[in-house]
C-alpha cells in the first residue's frame, strides 16, 4: 500500500534488482521489504497471504525490512485497528503517538540511534529522515534501534537479528535513507 513504487525506484537506483510481488508465489529472492502507507487494518488484510512467505523468510535468516506500515505490522497489534492481528514477530503492540503535537506527523525528523551496532546504521549518524505517520511501535523487549522525538519519544526503527524495521521512509529521506537502503541490500 503507497509507497511501492518509491522504495522500488529507490532500491534500482542503489543498483538492487527489485522485484514487486503481487501474490506470494512471486516473493523471490535473498532479501524482503515490506513497505506500506496507510491504516493497520488495511495493511494486514492486504499484506496477510503474504505472512507465511514473511514468517518464512525471517525463520530462515534472511533479512526483512518494514517501512513505515511495513515495521508496523511485525508487531502484534494496534489500537489504530482493535482486534486485527499483526505478523507478531515483535513482541508489542503499535500506539497513537501520546503529543499535543499536530497528527499526523508529516516531515523532516532527527532521529537517534540507539543501537550503535546495527547493521542498517553503518556510516549514519544521527541525521534527518522523513515520516508520515500517526501511530508508533512500543515494542515490549529491546528492538528499538532509533528514536525521534515529536513531543514525546517515537519508535524509529526497530532490530532483532535479521529483522529490520523503520517508521520513517529511507526511500524519501535523501542521502541518509540512501544509505541505510544500501547497508540492508549489503547484507
Amino acid at each position: 500500500m503507497g509507497n511501492v513504487r518509491s522504495v522500488y525506484n529507490a532500491l534500482k537506483y542503489l543498483g538492487a534488482e527489485p522485484v514487486t510481488a503481487g501474490v506470494p508465489s512471486e516473493v523471490r529472492g535473498e532479501k524482503l521489504v515490506i513497505p506500506g502507507v496507510g491504516a493497520f487494518g488495511d495493511g494486514v488484510t492486504n499484506l496477510r497471504p503474504f505472512f507465511p512467505k514473511i514468517r518464512e523468510f525471517y525463520a530462515s535468516g534472511l533479512p526483512v525490512l518494514g517501512i513505515c506500515l511495513g515495521l508496523q505490522v511485525l508487531f502484534e497489534g494496534s489500537e489504530e485497528s482493535p482486534g486485527v492481528e499483526g505478523l507478531g514477530l515483535l513482541r508489542g503492540k503499535v500506539v497513537r503517538i501520546g503529543t499535543d503535537l499536530r497528527l499526523p506527523h508529516i516531515g523532516w525528523n532527527s532521529i537517534e540511534i540507539r543501537k550503535e551496532n546495527c547493521p542498517l546504521f553503518r556510516g549514519v549518524d544521527d541525521g534527518f529522515v522523513y515520516f508520515v505517520h500517526s501511530y508508533h511501535a512500543l515494542p515490549e523487549e529491546d528492538v528499538v534501534a532509533a528514536t525521534a522525538s515529536y513531543g514525546c519519544s517515537v519508535t524509529a526503527s526497530v532490530w532483532r537479528d535479521n529483522l529490520f524495521g523503520t517508521q520513517f521512509h529511507p526511500e524519501k529521506s535523501g542521502a541518509v535513507g540512501l544509505q541505510i537502503l544500501r547497508n540492508f541490500l549489503e547484507l
